[in-house]
This record gives C-alpha cells, structure tokens and sequence, in this order.
C-alpha cells in the first residue's frame, strides 16, 4: 500500500508542479503563524503541505496548559482545521513528522496521535529536539497529504 501511496505522491506531484497548477496559501482563521515567514499549509493540486503546528489555542497566540498529551490533541485539531481549509481529511495523510522536546513524552503523544490516525497510519518520524520556537510547546508536528488518497490508495 505504501509503494501505491509513493508512486501516486510522486505522479500528483508532477501533475502539481506543471504549470497549470496554482499554489495556493492556506492560513485558516484563528491559526495564523506567529511570524510572516511561513504559512500555515501550502495546496498545490492534490498536494498539502502543513507546516509544523504546535498546540495553540485558536484565536490567540497562546500555547494550550496541560503537558504534552493536551498539547498533541490541540496541535493535531489544529492540523485536522488547516487540512479541511486546504480540501483534505486525517484520512489523506501520507507523513508526518513529531518533534519533541523530550522523548520521556514519546508515550504521551503517541496515545494521543494514534486517536487521530485509527487505520492505516502515515509514515511518521519523531524526533528529539532541544528546543522549540514556542517555549511553552512540548510538541511541534508537521504533515503532508494527498486530497482523495483514499481513492488512489484502496482501489
């Protein structure tokens, strides 16, 4: 399943790289990034492209209170809400990449992450990091997905 996933990954993307396709920005409201230098999550065809999210209250700037379980559902709703904005679903992520402060919280978000992704999880790679650009966030995670993958993928 995984190598239909890559081949179709690889297909759409040149189908979205030619000229006919727009890249389009998606910065849903109540999530906007901290700083200018990015978007939230970039559509391009087929493809979407979030950028790394962390548990922010919508609305605020604000980093949601409660340890890194709390954070990991914030910061995956976040995601779910940039994924609909763009046209896509849970459902039509092909990675995801976590970021953790400390891998003593492995388990914790790892609970958490598998509520949102029940059946046929992304590909996915955690890592350790030393710091975060949010000094409250415990978690960042970044994705990729492909609208309708559920179509390419089980047929």
């Amino acid at each position: 399943m995984m190598t239909r996933f890559l081949a179709a990954l690889a297909a759409l993307w040149l189908t979205a790289c030619s000229s006919g396709t727009r890249r389009q920005v998606v910065n849903p409201l109540g999530i906007t990034p901290l700083v200018p230098a990015y978007s939230v999550a970039i559509r391009r065809g087929d493809l979407v492209f979030v950028s790394g999210m962390t548990g922010i209250k919508p609305g605020t700037q604000d980093i949601i209170e409660g340890g890194v379980a709390v954070q990991t559902r914030q910061t995956l709703e976040n995601i779910r809400t940039a994924l609909e904005t763009a046209g896509a679903t849970m459902r039509d992520v092909g990675e995801c990449t976590v970021f953790l402060l400390d891998m003593a919280d492995y388990a914790a978000m790892n609970a958490v992450y598998i509520e949102f992704f029940k059946t046929d999880p992304p590909a996915r790679a955690t890592v350790a990091v030393t710091a975060l650009p949010r000094p409250a966030a415990r978690v960042e995670i970044k994705c990729s997905a492909i609208r309708n993958s559920a179509r390419l993928v089980h047929k």
